[in-house]
């Protein structure tokens, strides 16, 4: 029935990850006709965007595609899609007609495909259908998006809210609020995890504390203190190792960016400082790379083209970094490779006139 080759370390491997995925044993075929290993090969091979539709066909299939193991199953077989999430103005700022003078634009949520260079836009908050909260951040977990806090887009009070988007059902989800609101926080996830640190409170002072969310339980716990308080700080991850919340700075030394960094250890629960890894002075927001020997970079300074609002999503070996080269500038689009940490050279990309406007953040996602 299918004329498909499978050499017997393809079998073998097929079976060892099946195995793995112990919550889900079927007393009957997944695909009729066929032993379970190779329906599930099938299954796995499922572009995303096919998996609401194919959820629709059984139960059992149903909590196939949304299930974490699924997730992982289908990244270690290399048929996961790499996509940038990003924060992004409504083209002209828009949503329900102009902006009054000094109003803030309207944000929604714009999805690349780097595979395919394609674009769409994700549906609203249901809690906030005219546009995002303000300056709220957003991580990745197990195929899944994460937004949190920010400001109410009417208010301008901080928010706690949190709100998980499920690519498999295509639907938007609230979880359990943060401990306590907070802006301008570093952000980053790992292995089911988000991790949130730093930023300020509602009453403008500078966080030093740090929390952890587990997705699949929804719950958080806190993780201790930095060093330091580091208001407007960047999240990074790098590999599954560590937790890096860049400079920042106090609450009575507004605007002077600090040079070091508190890093998490995930494998002992510990922090420790790292110095001297960021140009003092410099708004680390957004614009936080790695580059070679694992270092931390700054994508402003990958070119000219980019120096204002620089932002930088890694999508596997290549980045899609976008900015301006003056304020005020027209924002570009760009890719440019990575290989062995070395940076190669910026390849503009065209993009729709509805997809071209300011990213204020982002991040990228494996579904």
């Amino acid at each position: 029935m299918f004329p498909w080759p499978f050499r017997e370390n393809k079998r073998k491997n097929l079976l060892e990850t099946s195995k793995e995925m112990e919550s889900f044993e079927f007393s009957t075929e997944l695909v009729p006709g066929l032993p379970n290993e190779l329906g599930l090969e099938c299954l796995t091979r499922l572009p995303y965007t096919a998996h609401r539709l194919a959820s629709g066909v059984c139960h059992r299939w149903r909590d196939l595609f949304q299930s974490s193991d699924f997730h992982y199953h289908r990244k270690k077989l290399g048929y996961t899609q790499k996509v940038a999430c990003l924060v992004q103005a409504f083209s002209g700022g828009t949503v329900n007609g102009p902006k009054r003078p000094g109003e803030l634009p309207s944000y929604g949520i714009s999805v690349f495909e780097s595979l395919n260079r394609g674009w769409y836009r994700l549906p609203p908050v249901p809690k906030y259908p005219n546009g995002l909260p303000l300056f709220c951040q957003l991580a990745s977990c197990e195929g899944k998006l994460v937004v949190m806090g920010g400001w109410n887009p009417v208010s301008y009070d901080p928010v706690a809210d949190v709100f998980i988007y499920d690519f498999t059902t295509q639907q938007w989800r609230q979880g359990k609020d943060m401990p306590s609101t907070r802006s301008f926080f570093a952000i980053g996830a790992c292995s089911g995890r988000v991790y949130i640190a730093g930023g300020h409170d509602e009453n403008k002072n500078a966080l030093r504390t740090a929390w952890v969310y587990d997705l699949r339980k929804d719950e958080w716990d806190q993780l201790g203190e930095l060093s330091k308080e580091r208001d407007e700080c960047e999240g990074v991850v790098i590999g599954e190792d560590e937790f890096w919340v860049v400079s920042g700075y106090g609450t009575e030394r507004q605007g002077q960016f600090d040079g070091s960094a508190d890093v998490y250890e995930f494998k002992s629960g510990e922090w420790r400082v790292a110095e001297g890894i960021w140009e003092p002075g410099q708004c680390p927001r957004s614009s936080v790379g790695i580059g070679k020997g694992g270092k931390l970079m700054n994508w402003a300074e990958l070119n000219t083209a980019v120096r204002v609002g620089a932002r930088g999503i890694m999508l596997g070996g290549r980045v899609l970094v976008t900015g301006s080269e003056y304020q005020g500038g027209p924002h570009g689009f760009y890719m440019v490779e990575v290989k062995e940490g070395q940076i190669g050279k910026l390849e503009k990309i065209n993009v729709p006139d509805e997809f071209s406007g300011f990213v204020q953040s982002g991040c990228f996602v494996e579904i």
